[in-house]
Protein backbone atom coordinates (compact mmCIF):
# COMPACT_ATOMS: atom_id res chain seq x y z
CA UNK A 1 0.00 0.00 0.00
CA UNK A 2 1.07 3.76 -0.65
CA UNK A 3 2.53 5.48 2.37
CA UNK A 4 4.70 8.60 2.64
CA UNK A 5 6.14 10.64 5.75
CA UNK A 6 8.60 13.27 6.55
CA UNK A 7 10.49 14.12 9.35
CA UNK A 8 13.00 17.29 10.95
CA UNK A 9 16.18 16.12 12.46
CA UNK A 10 17.61 18.73 15.11
CA UNK A 11 20.78 16.79 15.25
CA UNK A 12 22.57 13.46 13.58
CA UNK A 13 21.89 10.83 15.97
CA UNK A 14 18.10 11.35 15.25
CA UNK A 15 18.43 11.33 11.73
CA UNK A 16 21.12 8.39 11.99
CA UNK A 17 18.68 6.38 13.20
CA UNK A 18 15.66 6.88 10.69
CA UNK A 19 18.54 5.45 8.37
CA UNK A 20 20.04 3.02 10.23
CA UNK A 21 19.51 0.11 7.40
CA UNK A 22 21.23 2.64 4.33
CA UNK A 23 23.78 5.17 5.86
CA UNK A 24 26.42 4.68 8.80
CA UNK A 25 27.37 8.62 9.92
CA UNK A 26 30.01 10.37 10.49
CA UNK A 27 29.24 14.22 11.09
CA UNK A 28 32.05 16.46 10.70
CA UNK A 29 30.49 19.65 12.44
CA UNK A 30 28.04 18.33 14.75
CA UNK A 31 26.33 21.33 16.40
CA UNK A 32 25.70 22.78 12.72
CA UNK A 33 23.72 19.61 11.96
CA UNK A 34 20.47 19.33 10.93
CA UNK A 35 18.33 17.55 8.11
CA UNK A 36 14.86 17.25 6.92
CA UNK A 37 13.93 13.22 5.66
CA UNK A 38 11.02 12.81 3.54
CA UNK A 39 10.01 9.22 1.85
CA UNK A 40 7.32 7.72 -0.53
CA UNK A 41 6.95 4.75 -1.00
CA UNK A 42 4.32 4.12 -4.63
CA UNK A 43 3.42 0.68 -5.80
CA UNK A 44 6.77 -0.34 -7.86
CA UNK A 45 9.62 3.23 -6.46
CA UNK A 46 10.35 4.03 -3.25
CA UNK A 47 11.30 7.87 -3.30
CA UNK A 48 13.84 9.55 -0.77
CA UNK A 49 14.64 12.99 -0.38
CA UNK A 50 17.00 14.26 2.22
CA UNK A 51 17.89 17.95 3.30
CA UNK A 52 21.25 18.29 4.93
CA UNK A 53 22.19 21.33 6.71
CA UNK A 54 26.29 20.53 6.93
CA UNK A 55 28.72 17.98 5.70
CA UNK A 56 29.22 14.50 6.31
CA UNK A 57 30.33 10.71 5.64
CA UNK A 58 28.53 7.76 5.39
CA UNK A 59 29.54 4.24 4.33
CA UNK A 60 26.74 3.01 2.56
CA UNK A 61 24.35 -0.08 2.35
CA UNK A 62 22.19 -0.21 -0.54
CA UNK A 63 19.21 -3.21 -0.62
CA UNK A 64 19.80 -6.66 -1.76
CA UNK A 65 16.82 -6.50 -3.45
CA UNK A 66 16.95 -3.28 -5.70
CA UNK A 67 18.04 -0.73 -7.78
CA UNK A 68 19.00 2.37 -7.16
CA UNK A 69 19.83 5.81 -8.26
CA UNK A 70 20.65 8.44 -6.33
CA UNK A 71 21.36 12.33 -7.57
CA UNK A 72 22.11 15.72 -6.23
CA UNK A 73 18.81 17.59 -5.75
CA UNK A 74 19.39 20.96 -5.90
CA UNK A 75 22.36 23.08 -8.12
CA UNK A 76 24.78 23.52 -5.20
CA UNK A 77 24.76 20.24 -3.95
CA UNK A 78 27.44 18.03 -4.46
CA UNK A 79 27.98 14.05 -3.38
CA UNK A 80 31.48 12.49 -3.72
CA UNK A 81 30.80 8.56 -3.78
CA UNK A 82 33.96 6.61 -3.75
CA UNK A 83 36.15 9.46 -4.18
CA UNK A 84 34.04 10.55 -8.01
CA UNK A 85 32.59 13.62 -7.62
CA UNK A 86 28.52 13.89 -8.62
CA UNK A 87 27.75 17.06 -9.30
CA UNK A 88 24.33 18.20 -10.40
CA UNK A 89 23.01 16.75 -13.80
CA UNK A 90 24.47 13.44 -13.36
CA UNK A 91 23.03 10.66 -11.83
CA UNK A 92 24.56 7.39 -9.83
CA UNK A 93 23.15 4.07 -10.97
CA UNK A 94 23.83 1.35 -8.26
CA UNK A 95 23.46 -2.09 -8.34
CA UNK A 96 21.78 -4.31 -6.04
CA UNK A 97 23.55 -4.21 -2.76
CA UNK A 98 26.02 -2.06 -3.42
CA UNK A 99 28.76 -0.91 -0.52
CA UNK A 100 30.45 2.50 -0.84
CA UNK A 101 31.66 5.63 1.19
CA UNK A 102 29.50 8.94 0.14
CA UNK A 103 30.84 12.04 1.73
CA UNK A 104 29.89 16.07 1.20
CA UNK A 105 31.51 19.18 1.68
CA UNK A 106 29.03 21.21 2.66
CA UNK A 107 24.91 21.69 2.76
CA UNK A 108 23.36 19.00 0.32
CA UNK A 109 20.19 18.25 -1.10
CA UNK A 110 20.07 15.01 -2.55
CA UNK A 111 17.70 12.11 -3.46
CA UNK A 112 16.92 8.71 -4.39
CA UNK A 113 14.37 6.28 -6.32
CA UNK A 114 14.81 2.59 -5.89
CA UNK A 115 13.12 -0.35 -7.86
CA UNK A 116 13.34 -3.64 -7.98
CA UNK A 117 15.38 -5.44 -11.07
CA UNK A 118 12.29 -7.39 -12.39
CA UNK A 119 10.62 -3.82 -12.24
CA UNK A 120 13.59 -2.52 -13.74
CA UNK A 121 13.87 -4.88 -16.79
CA UNK A 122 10.16 -4.68 -17.59
CA UNK A 123 9.45 -1.26 -17.82
CA UNK A 124 12.89 -0.29 -19.74
CA UNK A 125 11.78 -3.43 -22.15
CA UNK A 126 7.88 -1.75 -22.54
CA UNK A 127 9.37 1.97 -22.62
CA UNK A 128 12.61 1.70 -24.41
CA UNK A 129 11.70 -1.34 -26.16
CA UNK A 130 14.98 -3.32 -25.14
CA UNK A 131 15.94 -4.73 -21.69
CA UNK A 132 17.78 -2.66 -19.03
CA UNK A 133 19.95 -4.72 -16.27
CA UNK A 134 21.19 -3.54 -13.15
CA UNK A 135 24.70 -2.45 -13.89
CA UNK A 136 27.35 -4.98 -12.05
CA UNK A 137 29.15 -1.76 -10.63
CA UNK A 138 28.17 1.60 -10.00
CA UNK A 139 27.83 4.28 -12.79
CA UNK A 140 28.02 7.70 -13.46
CA UNK A 141 25.59 8.76 -16.00
CA UNK A 142 24.62 11.59 -17.89
CA UNK A 143 20.81 12.24 -18.95
CA UNK A 144 19.64 14.18 -21.22
CA UNK A 145 19.17 17.50 -19.81
CA UNK A 146 14.95 17.55 -20.42
CA UNK A 147 15.13 14.17 -19.33
CA UNK A 148 16.47 14.75 -16.27
CA UNK A 149 14.91 18.09 -15.16
CA UNK A 150 11.76 16.31 -16.29
CA UNK A 151 12.36 13.51 -13.60
CA UNK A 152 13.94 15.63 -10.69
CA UNK A 153 10.55 17.94 -11.18
CA UNK A 154 8.42 14.84 -10.56
CA UNK A 155 10.39 13.57 -7.66
CA UNK A 156 10.07 16.68 -6.17
CA UNK A 157 6.46 17.11 -6.79
CA UNK A 158 5.99 13.38 -5.31
CA UNK A 159 8.60 15.14 -2.13
CA UNK A 160 5.78 18.02 -1.93
CA UNK A 161 2.74 15.74 -1.60
CA UNK A 162 4.06 13.76 1.15
CA UNK A 163 5.34 16.91 2.79
CA UNK A 164 1.95 18.67 2.75
CA UNK A 165 -0.67 16.42 1.94
CA UNK A 166 -0.04 12.92 2.67
CA UNK A 167 -3.50 12.00 2.11
CA UNK A 168 -2.97 12.14 -1.63
CA UNK A 169 -0.70 9.28 -1.70
CA UNK A 170 -3.39 6.81 -0.62
CA UNK A 171 -5.44 8.22 -3.35
CA UNK A 172 -5.27 5.66 -6.13
CA UNK A 173 -5.26 7.93 -9.23
CA UNK A 174 -3.04 10.12 -7.65
CA UNK A 175 -0.34 7.22 -6.76
CA UNK A 176 -1.06 6.23 -10.23
CA UNK A 177 -0.35 9.05 -12.36
CA UNK A 178 2.57 9.96 -9.88
CA UNK A 179 4.13 6.69 -10.01
CA UNK A 180 3.66 6.62 -14.13
CA UNK A 181 4.90 9.42 -14.94
CA UNK A 182 8.14 9.29 -12.82
CA UNK A 183 8.77 5.52 -14.48
CA UNK A 184 8.71 6.93 -17.38
CA UNK A 185 11.55 9.73 -16.44
CA UNK A 186 13.61 7.27 -14.94
CA UNK A 187 13.79 5.37 -17.46
CA UNK A 188 13.99 7.34 -20.01
CA UNK A 189 17.33 8.56 -18.38
CA UNK A 190 18.62 5.40 -17.40
CA UNK A 191 18.16 4.56 -21.15
CA UNK A 192 19.69 7.48 -22.82
CA UNK A 193 21.96 8.78 -20.56
CA UNK A 194 26.07 8.81 -21.60
CA UNK A 195 28.14 6.96 -18.83
CA UNK A 196 30.84 9.04 -17.90
CA UNK A 197 34.11 7.88 -17.44
CA UNK A 198 35.56 8.04 -13.58
CA UNK A 199 33.74 5.44 -12.32
CA UNK A 200 34.25 5.28 -8.66
CA UNK A 201 36.33 2.64 -7.58
CA UNK A 202 35.16 1.12 -3.88
CA UNK A 203 37.16 -1.82 -3.55
CA UNK A 204 40.09 -0.64 -1.36
CA UNK A 205 37.76 1.69 1.12
CA UNK A 206 35.46 -1.27 1.44
CA UNK A 207 38.62 -3.35 2.38
CA UNK A 208 39.32 -0.53 4.64
CA UNK A 209 35.58 -0.69 6.38
CA UNK A 210 35.80 -4.54 6.77
CA UNK A 211 39.19 -4.44 8.09
CA UNK A 212 38.11 -2.03 10.91
CA UNK A 213 35.08 -3.62 12.05
CA UNK A 214 36.85 -6.96 12.45
CA UNK A 215 38.76 -4.86 14.83
CA UNK A 216 36.38 -2.29 16.50
CA UNK A 217 38.07 -2.15 19.99
CA UNK A 218 41.77 -1.66 18.65
CA UNK A 219 43.49 1.21 17.21
CA UNK A 220 45.04 0.08 14.07
CA UNK A 221 48.36 1.40 13.72
CA UNK A 222 48.80 3.02 9.50
CA UNK A 223 51.23 0.00 8.65
CA UNK A 224 49.13 -2.66 10.16
CA UNK A 225 46.32 -1.87 7.88
CA UNK A 226 48.96 -1.57 5.02
CA UNK A 227 50.25 -4.60 5.52
CA UNK A 228 46.43 -6.38 5.95
CA UNK A 229 45.62 -4.21 2.77
CA UNK A 230 48.97 -5.21 0.68
CA UNK A 231 49.26 -1.63 -0.29
CA UNK A 232 51.98 0.99 0.11
CA UNK A 233 51.05 3.85 2.72
CA UNK A 234 51.07 6.60 0.15
CA UNK A 235 48.59 4.50 -1.51
CA UNK A 236 45.98 4.16 1.35
CA UNK A 237 46.26 7.73 2.37
CA UNK A 238 45.39 8.96 -0.97
CA UNK A 239 42.65 6.82 -1.41
CA UNK A 240 41.30 7.76 2.26
CA UNK A 241 41.83 11.14 1.19
CA UNK A 242 39.94 10.85 -1.93
CA UNK A 243 37.27 8.72 -0.64
CA UNK A 244 36.90 9.42 2.91
CA UNK A 245 38.30 13.44 2.76
CA UNK A 246 40.55 12.94 5.94
CA UNK A 247 43.55 10.70 7.05
CA UNK A 248 43.15 6.50 7.83
CA UNK A 249 43.60 7.58 11.66
CA UNK A 250 41.39 10.36 11.55
CA UNK A 251 38.93 7.89 10.64
CA UNK A 252 39.52 5.17 12.65
CA UNK A 253 39.57 7.78 15.87
CA UNK A 254 36.07 9.55 14.73
CA UNK A 255 34.44 5.56 14.39
CA UNK A 256 35.52 5.06 17.39
CA UNK A 257 34.48 7.99 18.71
CA UNK A 258 31.24 7.29 17.75
CA UNK A 259 30.70 3.71 19.33
CA UNK A 260 32.07 5.11 22.16
CA UNK A 261 29.57 7.86 22.17
CA UNK A 262 26.88 5.20 21.78
CA UNK A 263 27.41 3.07 24.73
CA UNK A 264 27.93 5.97 26.86
CA UNK A 265 24.25 7.28 25.99
CA UNK A 266 23.11 3.59 27.74
CA UNK A 267 21.45 4.02 31.22
CA UNK A 268 24.25 2.20 32.83
CA UNK A 269 28.02 1.71 31.85
CA UNK A 270 31.19 1.61 33.16
CA UNK A 271 32.79 4.44 31.60
CA UNK A 272 36.52 3.63 32.37
CA UNK A 273 35.82 -0.21 31.18
CA UNK A 274 34.21 1.29 27.47
CA UNK A 275 37.12 3.71 27.43
CA UNK A 276 40.10 1.65 27.71
CA UNK A 277 38.25 -1.39 25.29
CA UNK A 278 38.21 1.34 22.98
CA UNK A 279 42.00 2.41 23.22
CA UNK A 280 41.46 5.57 24.81
CA UNK A 281 43.47 5.11 28.18
CA UNK A 282 43.35 8.85 29.06
CA UNK A 283 40.38 10.28 30.10
CA UNK A 284 41.73 14.02 29.63
CA UNK A 285 42.83 13.36 26.45
CA UNK A 286 39.36 11.60 25.61
CA UNK A 287 37.14 14.15 26.79
CA UNK A 288 40.00 16.82 24.37
CA UNK A 289 38.93 14.40 21.39
CA UNK A 290 35.39 13.87 22.04
CA UNK A 291 35.13 17.36 22.16
CA UNK A 292 36.66 18.05 19.33
CA UNK A 293 34.60 15.81 17.48
CA UNK A 294 30.96 16.73 18.81
CA UNK A 295 31.46 19.82 20.01
CA UNK A 296 30.50 19.07 23.74
CA UNK A 297 31.70 17.03 26.72
CA UNK A 298 30.76 13.10 26.66
CA UNK A 299 27.95 12.07 28.85
CA UNK A 300 29.91 11.29 31.69
CA UNK A 301 29.10 10.71 35.38
CA UNK A 302 30.76 13.49 37.31
CA UNK A 303 33.07 11.15 39.51
CA UNK A 304 34.20 9.83 36.67
CA UNK A 305 35.57 13.25 35.32
CA UNK A 306 37.19 13.84 38.67
CA UNK A 307 38.87 10.66 38.39
CA UNK A 308 37.09 8.63 41.04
Amino acid sequence: MPASGSSIFTDADGYQASLRDLLDLLVHRPRAFHARLTWVELLHLHLLHAEEAASRLAYVTLPQERVCVVFPARRDSLLITGGTELPFGAIMFHNPGSRFHQRTTAACHWGCISLSAESLRYFSRTIAGWELAPPSASQVLRPRSTALQRLLRLHATARRIAETSQRRITNAEVVRAVEQDLIWALITCLTTAEKETGTPQAGISIQLEALLESHPYRPLLTKDVCDALGIPEQTLRAICARVLGMSPSRYQRLRRLKLVRIELKRATVDVARVMKRYGFPSLHRFVAEYWDAYGEVPPIPARDESGR
